[in-house]
Parts: C-alpha cells; sequence; structure tokens
C-alpha cells in the first residue's frame, strides 16, 4: 500500500493509503480529525473544506495521495495557539452563525480563504464566495453576518445600508 506524508496544522503526518482513500478519509478515518465533514460525497456542500496549500479545496474529491507533500490546514488548526477561537470563529459564535453546526467547519475554512483573500468584501461578495458551502439550517444571513463582523466591519451599518 502507498504511503503518503504531508504537514497537518503545523505537524508532520504520514500513512499508508490505498489509491482510491479521499484526503476527507485519511484526516477523520486516519488522523482522527472528526472536524472536516462529510456531507454529500459528491463535492457540493463543502462541509469538507479545508485549506491544502494555503487554497481551499472540497477534501472529499481529493485524493490523499494528491496531497503528498502538502500542508493541509483542517478546522482543528484554527484556533489561537493559546486555544482560544479564532476571530472567525469568535464572530459565528457571536452571530449565532450556526444552528446543527454541521456545516460550520466548511464554511469557516471558506471565511478564512475569503479574508485572507479578500480582507474587507462586501455582503454579495461574501454571499458568492460562500455559494460553494450549503446551510440548511440558518439560510446564511447569520454567516455572512459573521464574515463581516470578521474582517472588522460595522454588522449593523451594513444591514442598515
Amino acid at each position: 500500500m502507498p504511503k503518503v506524508s504531508m504537514k497537518v496544522n503545523g505537524k508532520a503526518v504520514s500513512g499508508e493509503v490505498e489509491g482510491r482513500t479521499l484526503l476527507a478519509q485519511f484526516l477523520r478515518e486516519g488522523l482522527r480529525l472528526t472536524g472536516t465533514h462529510i456531507g454529500c460525497d459528491t463535492s457540493q456542500c463543502g462541509a469538507c473544506v479545508v485549506h491544502m496549500n494555503g487554497v481551499p479545496v472540497k477534501s472529499c474529491a481529493v485524493f490523499a495521495l494528491d496531497a503528498e507533500g502538502a500542508e493541509i490546514r483542517t478546522i482543528e488548526g484554527m484556533a489561537n495557539a493559546d486555544g482560544s477561537l479564532s476571530v472567525i470563529q469568535q464572530a459565528f459564535q457571536d452571530h449565532h452563525a450556526l444552528q446543527c453546526g454541521f456545516c460550520t467547519p466548511g464554511m469557516v475554512m471558506s471565511a478564512a480563504a475569503l479574508l485572507a483573500e479578500n480582507p474587507r468584501p462586501t455582503e454579495a461578495e461574501v454571499r458568492k464566495y460562500l455559494e460553494g458551502n450549503i446551510c440548511r439550517c440558518t439560510g446564511c444571513h447569520n454567516i455572512v453576518k459573521a464574515v463581516l463582523a470578521a474582517s472588522g466591519q460595522d454588522v449593523a451599518a451594513i444591514a442598515a445600508e
């Protein structure tokens, strides 16, 4: 069986995988990082989003072997070094941007990628960027507010526009 090695949340990891093993499976089953959720198995819902070499990817659509040598960041790697919530995670909590929580890891990972790319997005830009993530509970309104708040924008003023 082939061996794969990568850096996950700053730590070097490796393991034997079948050629058909998906990155999401390797993270969840091989490394026990269960924050990466598998919702649809067809890369439509976005619950499995992780960062691979700084780029958001749907880990249910990437083979683990294709991540050889890559830098992977999962939701478990989003907290601050002291274990406190990151700005994005705190904004999700403060703005009630979750309900059942199933989509939350993928939403947070996508939001982090957006804010790294565009530190002050508009509401329309947030909605467009998150189109690849599905939330069946909240309708995404509070998620959008949380992303805007994490960018340092006054959510009350934005809602009033």
